[in-house]
């Protein structure tokens, strides 16, 4: 591990920086768990959102932001299955090589992708860690198809970091209209020591009517 991190510091990483810490927190839960499970994916974009396994077949799919663990290794029946992220030739150290999936190193805010390209596109756990919001959210609506649909589950209410520069709150919802028609919308109370998943598994609902500034969860479904 020690002699991985001292090669690290004199490669050169996309983000600079923000890069640097994204990909230290990959190595340490590489480190922890041995190898990154997927497992946990399929259900979260499958029956979470009222979808089937089927309901894939023969789609174009991209994940932004989507890391090393092979979030789209679930999707077999799909016709293109491609995850979007500055790091994905950096993340040849975790073995990605091994996915099915195809990794694709560019940043959200120029997808490398013509109009209307994709059936699905999801942001999970990625949305505040982009450079530039405006030029994302942009980029989302420009790639997906006509009746296609973007999935996104992502923080809110938190203060910037460095690999989590952006923050916003609920009405993030708001920057996809007019083009995207929101399906679902939920929203929930995040504890901060837990990951994000398990607050979507917990599903504590977001009190609104507290006032103290604190962490929350959004997931939502829109349709183009």
């Amino acid at each position: 591990m020690l002699s991985t991190l001292k090669t690290l510091f004199f490669l050169p990483i996309p983000g600079g920086l923000k890069g640097r810490a994204e990909l230290l927190y990959w190595l340490f839960q590489f480190k922890k768990q041995g190898r990154l499970d997927n497992t946990h994916y399929e259900p979260f974009f499958t029956t979470y959102f009222g979808f089937s396994r089927s309901d894939f077949a023969g789609k174009r799919l991209l994940d932004i932001g989507c890391g090393p663990r092979g979030s789209l290794e679930w999707a077999t029946n799909a016709a293109e299955r491609v995850g979007l992220d500055p790091l994905a030739e950096v993340y040849r150290l975790f073995g990605v090589d091994q996915h099915q999936m195809v990794y694709k190193a560019a940043g959200s805010e120029q997808i490398p992708f013509s109009n209307d390209y994709f059936d699905v596109v999801s942001s999970f756990n990625s949305l505040d860690h982009v450079a530039d919001l405006s030029a994302t959210i942009a980029e989302i609506k420009r790639v997906v198809v006509p009746g296609g649909y973007f999935m996104l589950i992502t923080d809110v209410g938190h203060k910037p970091t460095i690999t989590e520069p952006r923050s916003f709150g609920f009405e993030i919802v708001e920057a996809f209209l007019p083009e995207f028609s929101p399906i679902q919308v939920r929203k929930f109370e995040k504890n901060v020591k837990r990951a994000i998943y398990e607050s979507l598994r917990r599903a504590i609902p977001y009190d609104e009517t507290n006032p103290i500034p604190r962490y929350g969860v959004l997931a939502a479904l829109f349709r183009k």
